[in-house]
């Protein structure tokens, strides 16, 4: 008898091994051999910066933060030696390509999962990149995860950003950012195409008839775990992940050109402009302060409040999302109607009827029940009993008059009904609900794993096709001869003692060079060591 050795997963594999189906889709290798020498040049020359230019400013837990999470200056950390840390502080690290879906990225985070951009920004975008890489989503965001108290306002504004209601508007937005981070780093694009994915930005940003629950949250975001200080106002600390991993914004943060304002609710209404420096940042008098105004916030979405608010901000966005009915069953579908009543329900509620278009999915506690129903589903609201089988007539509080004809655990067909003696348009097939009260509307489905088994767009890869072709272009673009010399260079580097005929020799070499001003940086730094 043979006993075949079963390898020991890694401490990444594990993390995507504890992730649902749906989210395991979007994570990709992070192939830690395939970056080249130029790419730790850019590592090492903005972590070395960094480093040197917040141990004054930044929050306490910053630079101890580094070593805690598996984050060198010298080469760019793989994400097993990241979660290898980040375990023992109940967080875990996965690779993803570019812009991965809002949703998508806050649940994640809700998990306890950083979502860490497995490309790093090319040499000509040291100070700002228009994607997301790696050096923003580890350097920025996992050091301060050393914080306890910090690392549970992660996950908490993740659960909230993941619970607000997006809008139509809101994808598109999200497709046209997407396609511009793409355009933007791709060497090959043309003036063209760069000046067609700007104005599809504006025009999709035009678009949008309100703002939703999801944009405020993710404002909130911006403010706060992107773009906030903490402390005293005279004398505040950088904690956000876009001022710990961007040059000029570590330096340009703290000068009186940029106004600071105490935290508040307000951040939630406060627009930004990704394509410059902030002129106003929100200070956090500590790190409970975060959690008072995420509290403050939370309280006013649909997932909190359910009643009229959450189906109207619910009939209003288009979007798929999810209702709470008082024994706790949720309906996940697109909210298209609601009646209203003529008196008060319950708190908060004067909906008499809200009509939902399928496909509707029926889930518990975030499991779905069955397969999802092509058709509509009715909810009536009051108090009221149906038969098992058979007909039926239901008077109910609000007005509503309703008959049909019972032929399944909630189908009815041959539906009718009026309000105070108006008739209605009712589906003459569908499956109907009768709810006390709507303790919670929320944004997206209840089951996301089933409802994307279902209805989840298969065909789409981790990365894009345009993603995937950018960056080989980015590879290509490197001479093979100016890529040897990174090479040698990163060589004669780690060598230990000093060659200072093999530094000349390169320092010649590299003259072919001139504006390879990196190259001319990593070898400067050789030359003050000899």
């Amino acid at each position: 008898m043979s006993l075949t050795a079963v390898a020991t997963p890694t401490p990444t594999q594990r993390a995507i091994q504890r992730l649902p189906a749906h989210l395991r889709r979007f994570v990709v290798d992070q192939i830690h051999e395939a970056y080249t020498p130029r790419d730790h040049a850019v590592w090492r020359h903005i972590l070395r910066q960094l480093t040197e230019r917040l141990k004054d400013t930044a929050h306490a837990s910053y630079l101890s933060g580094l070593a805690a999470t598996g984050i060198g200056l010298d080469r760019i950390p793989s994400l097993d030696e990241m979660n290898e840390k980040l375990e023992t502080l109940g967080w875990c690290a996965v690779g993803v390509r570019g812009f991965i879906p809002p949703a998508v990225f806050t649940e994640l985070q809700s998990l306890g999962v950083l979502a860490v951009a497995a490309d790093i920004r090319s040499h000509e975008h040291l100070e700002y990149t228009p994607a997301p890489d790696i050096v923003h989503e580890s350097a920025g965001h996992a050091p301060i995860l050393a914080d306890h108290r910090y690392a549970e306002y992660l996950k908490r504004c993740g659960e909230v950003g993941f619970r607000a209601i997006a809008s139509v508007e809101d994808q598109a937005v999200y497709e046209a950012i997407r396609n511009l981070s793409v355009v933007k780093e791709d060497p090959a694009a043309t003036e063209e195409e760069l000046r067609l994915a700007q104005e599809r930005l504006s025009a999709a940003s035009a678009s949008r008839r309100y703002v939703s629950e999801s944009t405020k949250a993710s404002r909130l975001y911006w403010w706060t775990a992107e773009y906030g200080l903490v402390g005293a106002l005279s004398d505040p600390k950088l904690y956000g992940a876009g001022l710990l991993s961007s040059l000029g914004e570590a330096a340009h943060c703290l000068t009186d050109a940029v106004r600071k304002v105490p935290l508040s609710l307000v951040c939630a209404d406060t627009e930004y402009d990704i394509t410059r420096m902030q002129p106003q940042l929100f200070v956090a008098r500590d790190f409970d302060h975060l959690f008072e105004v995420l509290e403050a916030f939370e309280a006013t979405l649909g997932w909190r409040r359910g009643g009229d608010h959450g189906l109207e901000e619910a009939l209003r966005a288009r979007t798929v999302n999810h209702l709470v009915l008082d024994g706790g069953l949720e309906l996940t579908g697109k909210v298209v109607a609601r009646i209203p009543s003529r008196s008060e329900l319950a708190p908060g509620l004067r909906t008499a009827l809200a009509r939902v278009e399928g496909p509707i999915q029926i889930s518990r506690q975030g499991q779905a029940l069955d397969r999802p129903w092509p058709g509509e589903a009715l909810v009536a609201f009051g108090s009221g009993a149906l038969p098992h089988r058979g007909a039926f007539s239901l008077d109910l509080p609000s007005g509503l008059f309703l008959t049909g004809f019972r032929v399944g655990e909630h189908e009815v067909i041959n539906l009718r009904g009026h309000q105070d003696g108006r008739p209605l348009d009712l589906p003459s097939w569908a499956l109907l609900f009768l709810s006390g009260a709507l303790p919670s509307v929320a944004g997206g489905p209840a089951d996301p794993g089933s409802w994307d088994q279902w209805f989840g767009d298969h065909s789409a890869l981790a990365e894009g096709e345009a993603e995937a072709q950018a960056r080989d272009r980015k590879a290509a673009a490197l001479p093979m001869e100016l890529a040897d010399l990174y090479v040698e260079t990163d060589r004669l580097r780690r060598g230990g003692s000093m060659d200072l005929e093999r530094l000349n020799a390169l320092r010649e070499r590299a003259m072919k060079y001139p504006g390879e001003w990196l190259l001319q940086a990593e070898l400067a730094a050789l030359e003050a060591l000899s």
